[in-house]
């Protein structure tokens, strides 16, 4: 048995429940193996298929990871211990650099929208049976996709990014296969998968997305889905350019089984190109989120994919929550239609900071990088003392550990908050906190 913790139970509810309580305890150590079934059924007197369901309960909750012949262990990170915990908060005093939020000054009013929404509600109320998705909303969503160049497929709404990833993996997945995520990559991604009964396999990125070589070596290892940030990339910056949108395509079109899952939050506040890769494979899927460019509570994104995916996950949408807010829906309909956002002078603006700041801790001869989106991502030696060291300084930074599987340490600097004036304090602080390390590579 593992260490001196002895797992009880008679029945597969019991058995899990003690297997959870004994990580909660932390008798049972993150990482550390469970007995083989027959081994534990043995102990407790019970049929083997008991701890069986007992397990598939556990990985269904994210608690513990089987990996065929290894066995089942303790995740590394159960899904109770969400990495969005892991917060470092400023001193009396200090500057927040770490929470990942856009800038309120870039952000469009919205009671405008909401408004309009509710003048429309008021001539026509939304009632059980009508259409899940408002027809402008998917008249203009379709619209952007076309632009660039994703494929045709039918148009969802959903409750934002994570949301429409999680109903996706739903729909072709079952418990225990293998996704390829990104490393470093959304830490609420990196607890989702898990919690959702799935492996994760990650895959190496820099600063032109993820890595060819670490793409293949993940497909080549049988990952039946595979989620891929398109620019912006949480933590990092990252963003896919043509030649490596093109050397994905060629990887993916080998394997047309795979499920393949385009995240591009980063529509309407970043300007570098959208390449999809969508169509490389025969079950594929594009969502975007609104959060970033016109405000995190307005919990609404687009997806779109091939017939297939779009048909399941429309058909269990219905059964669960039926449709996203049609109110929702037609305040960002007029938010699209007006115009709201100024995506060139939104992205010039979180730019100029981003490539400030990457600029400035190179000329310090610190490595950082950048390159879209509002994050910049700074390797370091040892994360825990350059975090304790920023805040003493008076910047509250991200821990890399939120973001992180196999990666190299680092810490995540989010430029929102921030002014020029800022750039060269902050940009001293790190230089004195990071030490050597090692940058973003193939993995």
């Amino acid at each position: 048995m593992p260490g001196e913790y002895m797992i009880t139970g008679r029945r597969a509810a019991e058995i899990a429940a003690s297997v959870e309580r004994g990580v909660s305890s932390g008798e049972l150590a993150l990482g550390q193996l469970l007995p083989p079934m027959r081994e534990l059924a043995n102990q407790l007197k019970v049929n083997s298929n008991t701890v069986a369901a007992a397990y598939r309960t556990l990985r269904e909750r994210g608690v513990i990871e089987t990996d065929g012949r290894r066995g089942s262990r303790v995740r590394p990170r159960p899904a109770t211990t969400a990495r969005g915990s892991l917060r470092i908060e400023a001193l009396p005093g200090g500057r927040d650099v770490g929470k990942g939020n856009p800038d309120l000054a870039l952000l469009p009013a919205l009671a405008e929208s909401f408004a309009e929404a509710l003048r429309g509600y008021g001539e026509k109320p939304s009632m059980y049976g009508e259409l899940p998705v408002v027809p402008e909303f998917g008249t203009l969503a379709r619209a952007a996709f076309a632009a660039d160049a994703v494929p045709d497929g039918p148009i969802a709404a959903t409750s934002g990014s994570l949301d429409a990833i999680e109903r996706v993996l739903a729909a072709h997945l079952k418990t225990g296969d293998a996704v390829g995520l990104e490393d470093p990559g959304w830490g609420s991604l990196l607890d989702l998968v898990p919690a959702m009964g799935l492996r994760v396999v990650p895959v190496a990125v820099d600063e032109e997305g993820p890595a060819p070589a670490a793409v293949e070596q993940a497909l080549r290892a049988g990952v039946r889905a595979f989620v891929v940030t398109a620019r912006a990339q949480n933590p990092t910056g990252a963003a896919i350019g043509a030649r490596r949108a093109g050397e994905l395509r060629a990887l993916l079109a080998a394997y047309p089984g795979a499920l393949l899952v385009e995240d591009d939050h980063g529509h309407a506040f970043v300007d570098v190109p959208f390449h999809p890769l969508a169509g490389a494979t025969h079950h594929w899927a594009v969502v975007r989120s609104v959060a970033k460019a016109y405000g995190p509570d307005l919990r609404v994104a687009a997806l779109t994919g091939d017939g297939v995916t779009m048909d399941r996950v429309a058909g269990r949408q219905r059964l669960g929550p039926g449709w996203v807010s049609r109110l929702l829906q037609r305040a960002v309909v007029h938010l699209w239609s007006t115009g709201a956002v100024d995506t060139p002078s939104v992205a010039r603006s979180y730019g100029e900071r981003r490539s400030a700041l990457v600029a400035a801790l190179a000329e310090r001869g610190v490595v950082a990088y950048g390159r879209s989106g509002m994050n910049v991502w700074v390797p370091v030696s040892d994360e825990t003392g350059a975090v304790a060291r920023l805040l003493h300084a008076g910047w509250a930074v991200a821990p890399g550990a939120r973001f992180r599987m196999d990666a190299p340490q680092g810490v995540r600097v989010t430029v929102s908050p921030l002014t020029l004036d800022d750039i060269g304090p902050l940009a001293d602080a790190i230089a004195a906190a990071a030490g050597p390390a090692r940058p973003l590579s193939y993995g």
